[in-house]
């Protein structure tokens, strides 16, 4: 088995222990989720470009060892050596193990000043290693300075100023990444100590310090809004926002707006868009091992999409908790994630999900010490357990390929701790942006 083999491997391992299937079917977001597990477990960030690269199997050169660490690591092998070990490798080249065994000669006896020179030598080696390891660049990381303020409260955009002090740590490179988007990282350079930033999307979001590809200090960054954000975008993962500015996205027990808002906020209602419905307050008192999610919910207005779909989305400290409700003859579409539980509809039978999405329906998510169940209309359509933990709960939302409409919804604690409750009666009293 060639280096490159075995590297192909190991990332198929990754892809299938997160419930994927075919390397080549993995789309932008599977990878940017992949890579975002990666870093939280291992603390190395791969960038999404590498990702695709190493998936690809294009790749003529073996990866950094920073890389071929965190992909064995978070296999839970203790480094790369150790996983090619386990391989039956034993840490040679397929060329060095294809050699055939050299004779063995008779043993010539040395003049004993070539021994003692030959242990002098095998003493000057053992101190230089030494020396190699107490100089390693990564404990010069320890020294990193890195912290963040935002200008505004809660308004949307917010700009932050991130300061930081990376003088004396050893790298070629360095970066300060906003969120999980790697489409929001910026390169800093050593003898500045200021980067300010703009956060165009409500949300409790993680900055990362990034040393080459190591990710060596995080901050915790919360933009809440203590009211329902709307927002469009062209697709599920894109750095174009639209928002949606109106104070009648709650009337007659609804949340949900029509094509005229739309009209008024200069969105085409004929054009594709994703549409964004979030709420993020400043107080968080849930646990997301240990929470009850009741909605009524339906899609309207999907533009004759075949696959329409809402997702069901809660937002945690550390990563999200989702699931796709689509028509059943979509749900090979369908997708959820609780906590280190990630599962493709394309290599996990997920039809349970299915149901018509354009009339009324009633979820209830129930997750107790990790443990999953889902009911769509009172009926138990999923159950499975997630063993990574991912904080308290940061906000609620939902995410749809066409407008959709909210009837009730609570959120709470199985404690009674209530985070969210709303039957949208009242309408909310919304200062726009």
């Amino acid at each position: 088995m060639t280096e490159q083999e075995l590297v192909k491997n190991c990332l198929m391992a990754i892809a299938q222990k997160n419930g994927y299937g075919a390397l080549h079917s993995l789309a932008q977001r599977d990878l940017e989720i992949l890579s975002q597990e990666i870093a939280s477990k291992t603390g190395t960030l791969i960038s999404i470009s590498t990702l695709k690269r190493l998936f690809k199997g294009d790749f003529s050169r073996i990866p950094q060892v920073a890389t071929l660490n965190a992909i064995s690591m978070y296999l839970g092998y203790k480094h790369w050596q150790d996983y090619r070990a386990s391989t039956n490798i034993q840490g040679l080249s397929p060329a060095v193990q294809d050699t055939p065994q050299r004779p063995v000669y008779p043993k010539k006896k040395f003049p004993r000043t070539l021994a003692y020179s030959s242990i002098l030598s095998l003493l000057v080696v053992v101190v230089l290693i030494s020396r190699s390891s107490l100089n390693d660049p990564t404990a010069s990381f320890e020294t990193a300075r890195f912290s963040v303020k935002k200008i505004t409260k809660n308004d949307i955009p917010n700009t932050v100023v991130f300061s930081y002090n990376i003088d004396d740590v050893e790298a070629d490179s360095f970066f300060i990444q906003q969120s999980w988007d790697v489409n929001r990282r910026v390169r800093i350079y050593k003898k500045n100590y200021t980067l300010t930033d703009i956060y165009y999307e409500p949300g409790y979001h993680t900055a990362k310090l990034i040393a080459n590809d190591i990710v060596i200090k995080t901050l915790d960054v919360s933009i809440p809004t203590d009211r329902w954000f709307l927002y469009a975008k062209p697709q599920l993962v894109s750095s174009t926002q639209t928002y949606i500015h109106t104070n009648k996205h709650t009337h007659d027990g609804l949340l949900g707006i029509d094509d005229a808002t739309l009209k008024i906020n200069k969105i085409n209602p004929e054009v594709k868009n994703t549409y964004f419905y979030t709420y993020f307050p400043s107080k968080m008192n849930v646990h997301s091992d240990n929470f009850v999610y009741t909605a009524r919910m339906r899609a309207v207005e999907t533009k004759k999409t075949p696959c329409p779909y809402v997702m069901l989305e809660v937002f945690c400290q550390k990563n999200f908790m989702y699931f796709i409700n689509t028509p059943l003859g979509c749900t090979s579409e369908s997708k959820m994630q609780f906590g280190d539980l990630i599962l493709d509809g394309k290599t996990r039978d997920l039809s349970a999900l299915g149901l018509d999405v354009s009339t009324w329906w009633d979820v209830r998510l129930e997750i107790s010490n990790k443990n999953v169940t889902i009911y769509l209309n009172g009926r138990k359509v999923f159950t499975d357990k997630y063993s990574i933990s991912a904080g308290l709960v940061t906000g609620i939302g939902f995410i749809s390929n066409g407008l959709c409409e909210i009837e009730q919804l609570e959120l709470k604690g199985r404690d009674g701790a209530v985070f969210y409750k709303n039957d949208f009666e009242e309408a909310e009293n919304v200062e726009l942006n």
